[in-house]
């Protein structure tokens, strides 16, 4: 059996194990991040040396990449793949649909921290601050919080809870944007409004009195 060339010198494989080596000069199989580093590799027609010098990173740590001993970090394979032209795409395995990333412009709570990634983000109203529901600065609160557009925004922490909601209202595949939440919020002003009049007309005595019986 003729002896498989390789574009690293023998010299520079000084400390592999056997396993490291085999997995170099063997092949083609599913190499996974060693083979996609590879593949980059060939798609850019640079070397080891040459890689490195792009990312900033020694010559070593390719060479570690490529034969498994450690991993790129998620941003390094990400810009490993723009350098390259190429684009990651996940798929779900049962129906094939494309995953996406969740969005970057997620809403966020009002100390500018992302909401949980596993919940289930729901508008209840306006926002106003905790114990000012019994006092007489409720109206104008609400109003100061409509005005600034702040929607109060709640979520279930109880999975048992959140099954259930999912079950009868489905699963949404994002958290929605602020934007999204404040015309929620601004929905459920119309549906509330909407409500008080339908009362108002079915019930005669919640009605306002006439002008003349209050002249």
């Amino acid at each position: 059996m003729e002896a498989v060339e390789t574009e690293k010198d023998w010299a520079q494989m000084d400390g592999w194990t056997a396993d490291e080596v085999a997995w170099y000069v063997m092949g083609p199989f599913d190499g996974e991040v060693p083979g996609l580093v590879r593949r980059i590799r060939r798609i850019l027609d640079v070397s080891q040396r040459g890689l490195a010098a792009a990312l900033g990173v020694s010559q070593s740590v390719v060479a570690r990449w490529e034969t498994g001993r450690t991993s790129p970090r998620a941003s390094v394979v990400q810009r490993l793949l723009e350098m390259a032209g190429l684009r990651v795409r996940f798929h779900d395995a049962e129906s094939g649909e494309v995953v996406e990333p969740m969005r970057d412009d997620g809403a966020r709570d009002r100390g500018n921290r992302r909401y949980p990634a596993h919940v289930d983000l729901r508008v209840i109203g306006w926002w106003m601050p905790r114990g000012t529901e019994c006092t007489a600065d409720v109206l104008l609160l609400r109003r100061i919080s409509r005005k600034r557009r702040n929607p109060a925004i709640r979520y279930r922490t109880s999975p048992s809870l959140r099954a259930i909601h999912r079950l009868l209202s489905g699963t949404p595949d994002d958290h929605p944007s602020g934007i999204q939440l404040v015309a929620e919020a601004e929905h459920l002003d119309e549906v509330r409004e909407q409500r008080r009049r339908q009362i108002l007309q079915t019930s005669p005595w919640l009605r306002p009195p006439p002008a003349w019986l209050t002249a």
